[in-house]
């Protein structure tokens, strides 16, 4: 029995938060600690955003694991630039959506 709840990152477009908000309740039922992107309400900087990145990229420091949540093939910049960085630093990356068979 591990000494702590597996960490999971879940990382995708802001486009799928819906459906990013589905596999955290998941996984937090199956007793997975869910770090998940901040959704902001309201218009940002350039500044904030990148700032929000690269908290995000923090995130990843922490989680075990990436889960990517994904409808078919789109892959904004941001989430490319995630997974790049989670497979850098040895972190597990899996997808999950419709064209994964799950979600």
């Amino acid at each position: 029995m591990p000494d702590r709840p597996e960490i999971v990152c879940i990382c995708g477009s802001m486009r799928f938060i819906e459906d990013m908000r589905v596999v955290s309740q998941s996984l937090t039922l199956a007793g997975v600690i869910v770090l998940m992107p901040a959704e902001v309400d309201t218009t940002i900087t350039e500044e904030q955003k990148a700032a929000l990145g690269e908290l995000h990229l923090r995130r990843i420091d922490l989680a075990d694991r990436v889960v990517v949540v994904n409808r078919g093939e789109h892959y904004g910049e941001s989430t490319l630039r995630e997974i790049a960085y989670a497979e850098a630093v040895g972190k597990p990356v899996t997808f999950v959506g419709p064209a994964w068979g799950s979600l």
